[in-house]
């Protein structure tokens, strides 16, 4: 069993702080409580350090990110940061979204279902630890997205942006891209590229907090 850190008593007692929801009833983090205390049990078993990143509970195996143990609204789950490279012989693993080439999700709704599947659990996240061992990364897609026009003419503007977009690594680079992309009016477009300056200057993926 590792030892258990304040900080994620912390998020569990009050939330991410990532909303105005945060250290109300109605938190999406008190909604999933026993089954985040529960996939937190388990986890801890396995001997990975519990740390709190980008303001959730992050699991590490000699200093790399394996897992995530979080909340979303309609379910709480483990995220692999590997996801992808996992067997998932079980069928249990989804990608978090439609564009994404590395992170998996184990959800769960139902805290009696994890307590079942502990032993699966388990053996998903030995899995995942003997990968980071080995060295395995994930081939990520060669050919990158376009950089939407908005994000080009702004970077040609300001040499600042451009540099520190040209820094960060192409999985950061594509988080921006994918989210300014979204967006369908070029108006809303250029808004975000103008509201992704800050977290762009600081070396941050769009998603990292």
């Amino acid at each position: 069993m590792s030892v258990i850190n304040p900080l994620v008593d912390a998020y569990l007692a009050d939330g991410c702080g990532r909303c105005e929801l945060y250290a109300t009833p109605q938190c999406k983090v008190k909604t999933w409580l026993p089954e985040l205390e529960q996939l937190r049990a388990i986890v801890l078993s396995c001997g990975l350090t519990e740390e709190l990143k980008w303001k959730q509970p992050c699991y590490t195996h000699k200093g790399k990110n394996i897992l995530l143990v979080t909340a979303f609204n309609d379910y709480s789950c483990i995220a692999f940061f590997k996801g992808a490279l996992l067997k998932d012989t079980k069928g249990l693993l989804v990608f978090p979204g439609p564009n994404s080439q590395a992170a998996k999700q184990m959800r769960f709704t139902d805290v009696q279902d994890i307590i079942k599947q502990e032993p699966i659990i388990k053996a998903y996240i030995k899995e995942a630890i003997k990968l980071e061992d080995a060295g395995k990364q994930i081939a990520f897609k060669k050919e990158p997205e376009a950089l939407p026009e908005e994000l080009t003419e702004r970077l040609k503007k300001d040499a600042r942006y451009k540099r520190a977009f040209e820094a960060l690594t192409p999985g950061r680079q594509r988080s921006y891209i994918l989210h300014i992309s979204g967006a369908k009016q070029s108006a809303t477009r250029a808004s975000r590229v103008e509201k992704c300056l800050p977290k762009i200057l600081a070396g941050k993926g769009f998603n990292e907090y």
